[in-house]
């Protein structure tokens, strides 16, 4: 009896250890005190544009080159009967009439997009109209990166409507070169990224495009009998091809989205990634689509590609039905050296996880992954692979929120707050959800949509911005992920696509430097590396997107180190 009491007793310390080991470290909204005074405005007057329900994303990115993250936010913008809305709202809590030369922008922040730069000292100044990135368009997404080789990052905006790529002039100012450039897109586009599919040294980008809507014919949908209206399926609505543009090196774009093989009239677009996950040196492209199958091009190496989701097992469920996909990601999560791949959707039809079996093709792992069930109730938008306590093992951040606000009204299960999960990786295949161990940021149930990550304060662990719909975002501090050790990767802004290895100890991780991921959002190209314990890293190899590749070895841990190519 006396031992079977010491081993209960000893097995409940163990519990509480790891209870206060996960306590410890707490995600603390800091979203004020860093001086971000920002709304998202979807110009919601009722009448259920479907654009209100896609959200906008956010990019963190050194547009500055001063060594921290600087934070771009993308907004809406009003649509029809907006300003009447606001200032009926704004009559009832005033308890008076406003004259109708009150603007829209009396109720909330004026709906334009907005930079902000970073301090250095964890707060944040608006800079939108110094820099010239103040776009009032219906916007939704954002990507970064080099596209003219300059050394500074730039920066493309989707938008309901034309799109907008602004040049980074270095001197803290860009210049929209759309027209130029030849990239405005006038469809309705959601998702974006840069990378060199062709490996020429320039950075070609990828849009995706959602539906084929019109504001002058938005169709009701709901319940007529009871005059209740709700946002329309997508299957209302006709699909529209992505586009692709190759990079010509002289400042502009061409269009080779029919050349490239990359057309294709099925598919409904919100997310996108470009990944190599076949480890032949040329990334590969996944869409997510909302309603329709996902697709997976693969790169043929000679500025072709070829779709091959369904083969590849990546296209539909388990089951074989075709999900609402949202937003999605490559990442190794079990340090193999592959590049596995998520994907969030629709609430009551779980968040889908892709092994990638390193033979060619990808196993659906979210039930062995222990994750189905905990994703099912949820309406998952922005995800990523994060190493939130650097361990060295990425874990799952998931952004969640329902389209309806009134689903009681329409008979429907759910709420439209919800709350945002992190899964942490228990280094076996299997995943635990812990986010209601990671302090009050992570207890809101807000709209969330997308999200970016970054070390924003400097402190040697990743952060969380994410945004909401119709209502200010919020910025997650981490506090305690730098308890284990870091090694921070720092490659010019022209290196998307490279392809970093990090070994410490017996662990490998491999990451590649991303533009445009998770859901319409861009993080930090800087590259984080969990080293739990190991003071040095014992080998650091680079495969820069020409074929080159270069090796640092005993690198000191908890610092950024800065590499540049054929540069030791």
């Amino acid at each position: 009896m006396l031992r079977f009491l010491t081993t209960l007793l000893l097995l409940h310390l163990l519990l509480t250890s790891l209870v206060l080991a996960n306590t410890a470290l707490q995600f603390t909204d800091v979203t004020h005190e860093a001086g971000i005074h920002w709304t998202h405005i979807d110009g919601r007057s009722g009448q259920k544009y479907f654009m209100e329900t896609l959200g906008s994303g956010a990019a963190f990115f050194d547009y500055d080159l001063d060594a921290d993250p600087d934070l771009y936010l993308v907004n809406g913008a009003p649509l029809p009967g907006y300003e009447a809305s606001v200032r009926q709202h704004a009559s009832q809590l005033s308890g008076q009439m406003l004259p109708p030369t009150v603007r829209a922008d009396f109720y909330s922040f004026r709906p334009t997009n907005s930079l902000f730069q970073n301090n250095g000292d964890g707060t944040f100044t608006d800079v939108t109209e110094s820099a010239g990135v103040a776009d009032t368009g219906y916007g939704h997404g954002c990507a970064v990166g080099d596209y003219d080789n300059d050394g500074y990052p730039d920066l493309y905006v989707t938008n309901y409507g034309k799109n907008r790529l602004y040049r980074n002039n270095g001197d803290g100012t860009f210049t929209d070169v759309t027209e130029k450039a030849g990239v405005a897109e006038p469809r309705w586009s959601t998702s974006c990224a840069f990378a060199d599919y062709d490996s020429d040294g320039h950075l070609d980008l990828y849009v995706v495009n959602y539906i084929v809507f019109s504001i002058e014919e938005n169709p009701w949908c709901g319940l007529k009998e009871k005059g209740i209206r709700a946002y329309c399926e997508p299957d209302n609505f006709p699909a529209q091809s992505d586009t692709l543009f190759r990079n010509n090196g002289d400042g502009t774009f061409t269009d080779v989205t029919k050349s490239a093989g990359i057309y294709n009239t099925t598919g409904k677009g919100l997310g996108v990634v470009w990944g190599d996950y076949n480890n032949d040196g040329a990334p590969d492209i996944y869409v997510a689509n909302d309603s329709t199958e996902n697709l997976f091009y693969r790169n043929n190496g000679d500025g072709t590609f070829e779709e091959v989701g369904f083969m590849l097992g990546v296209a539909l469920s388990e089951n074989g039905a075709a999900e609402n996909g949202m937003g999605t990601t490559f990442g190794d999560w079990d340090n193999d050296g592959w590049l596995d791949l998520t994907v969030t959707n629709y609430a009551e039809q779980t968040n889908t996880l892709y092994h990638n079996d390193g033979d060619g093709f990808f196993t659906d792992a979210t039930a062995t992954t222990k994750t189905a069930q905990i994703t099912y109730p949820y309406l998952g938008w922005a995800t990523a692979f994060i190493d939130y306590d650097n361990d060295g093992y990425h874990d799952i951040f998931v952004a969640n929120g329902h389209l309806h606000e009134n689903l009681a009204a329409l008979g429907q299960e759910g709420t439209y707050g919800q709350r945002n999960l992190i899964f942490q990786n228990q280094h076996d295949g299997t995943f635990t959800e812990v986010s209601e161990l990671l302090g009050e940021g992570l207890q809101f149930e807000d709209v969330s949509r997308g999200a970016t990550f970054a070390d924003y304060d400097l402190d040697g662990d990743i952060d969380i911005f994410v945004t909401n719909a119709n209502t200010p975002p919020r910025l997650l501090r981490n506090e305690g992920g730098n308890r284990n050790n870091w090694l921070q990767i720092r490659l010019p802004a022209k290196a998307i696509g490279t392809r970093v290895k990090v070994t410490s100890g017996n662990i490998t991780q491999t990451q590649e430097v991303r533009s445009g991921d998770g859901y319409l959002s861009q993080r930090e190209l800087k590259l984080h590396f969990g080293i739990g314990a190991h003071e040095r890293v014992d080998n650091v190899e680079v495969s820069w997107q020409n074929g080159a590749k270069q090796n640092f070895q005993n690198v000191p841990s908890n610092q950024v180190f800065r590499i540049s190519q054929g540069v030791r």
